[in-house]
C-alpha cells in the first residue's frame, strides 16, 4: 500500500491520505505517460511562477480578464451540477480557490505539476482558506488518485500549451478516469478575431520549431473530447467572436 505522505513541506502542506487512493494500472501507457515532460513544464520554476501569480492583477485588463473568467467560472459549476467534490488541475496559484470554497461543504483537491507553483499558492492565500484545500503535486498524464474520486475537474489553462491530439487524448482519457460526472477545460478555438490573428502571426514564426500554445479547430477538440468518452454538456465563451478562450462543460459517458 501507498503510505500516507505530505507532497510538498513536511509542516505545512494539507494531506492527502494516498493510502486509500491505489492507482489502477490497465496496461504500461499509463505509467509512461505519468513521465512524459512537455516543454513548455519547465519554465515554471520559483521566479515563473510568482510572476504568474502577479500577472492576473498586473494590470487593468489583467484585472477584468480574471473577473471575465471568474464570472464564467461560477457559471461553468452551476452547469456541472455545483459539484461536492472538485479537482482544480492545474490549479495553480489557487486564482480560482475562493470562487471554489464559496460552496461550505465542498471538498476541494488541488494539483499540479509544478512543485514551486504549490509553493507559492502555500504562501499568498490566508490559513483559513488553505485549510480547505488538499494539495499534492501531480502530472495530468496520471493523477494520483483512485478512479471516479471526483465529482468534478476544473481544468484551466492547461489544454492550450498541449500541442499533439496524443497527448490532449491522453490528459482527456485520465479525467474520464477520475471523474463520476462532470470536466470543465478551457482552450484556444477557432472561429474568432484573436484565433484569425495568432494565425497569422505564427505563419511568419518560421523560424520556430515548437510552439507552446496553440489553437485547437472546436470540430477537432470536440472529437477529441468523444474519443476520450467524455460528451460536450456546453460550453462558454469569453468573448464571442473575439477572444479565442472557451470553457467547454463535458459530461462523463456511461
Amino acid at each position: 500500500m501507498i503510505k500516507e505522505r505530505r507532497v510538498l513541506l513536511k509542516k505545512d502542506f494539507h494531506i492527502i491520505d494516498t493510502a486509500r487512493f491505489r492507482l489502477r494500472m490497465d496496461n504500461k501507457e499509463r505509467e509512461i505517460m505519468g513521465k512524459k515532460d512537455l516543454a513548455f513544464s519547465a519554465k515554471y520554476n520559483s521566479a515563473h511562477t510568482k510572476a504568474y501569480h502577479e500577472k492576473h492583477s498586473a494590470s487593468i485588463g489583467r484585472r477584468l480578464s480574471n473577473w471575465r473568467e471568474q464570472q464564467i467560472s461560477a457559471k461553468v459549476l452551476e452547469m456541472a451540477g455545483d459539484p461536492e467534490v472538485v479537482l482544480d488541475l492545474p490549479c495553480g496559484a489557487g486564482r480560482f480557490w475562493p470562487l471554489l470554497a464559496q460552496k461550505k461543504n465542498r471538498e476541494i483537491l488541488a494539483a499540479d505539476n509544478s512543485e514551486d507553483m504549490l509553493r507559492v499558492a502555500q504562501s499568498v492565500h490566508p490559513a483559513h482558506l488553505l485549510s480547505r484545500i488538499q494539495m499534492f503535486q501531480t502530472s495530468a498524464f496520471q493523477i494520483d488518485i483512485e478512479d471516479g474520486r471526483v465529482d468534478h475537474i476544473f481544468c484551466m489553462r492547461l489544454m492550450h500549451h498541449i500541442t499533439q491530439p496524443e497527448d490532449r487524448i491522453a490528459i482527456l482519457r485520465e479525467f474520464f478516469r477520475v471523474t463520476r460526472e462532470t470536466v470543465a477545460v478551457s482552450l484556444w478555438v477557432d472561429g474568432n478575431f484573436k484565433a484569425f490573428k495568432r494565425k497569422r502571426l505564427e505563419a511568419r514564426r518560421t523560424h520556430k520549431k515548437y510552439r507552446n500554445r496553440i489553437v485547437i479547430e472546436r470540430s477537432a477538440a470536440e472529437r477529441e473530447f468523444t474519443t476520450a468518452g467524455l460528451d460536450v454538456r456546453g460550453h462558454f465563451d469569453f468573448m464571442k467572436y473575439y477572444a479565442m478562450w472557451r470553457i467547454y462543460i463535458l459530461q462523463k459517458r456511461t
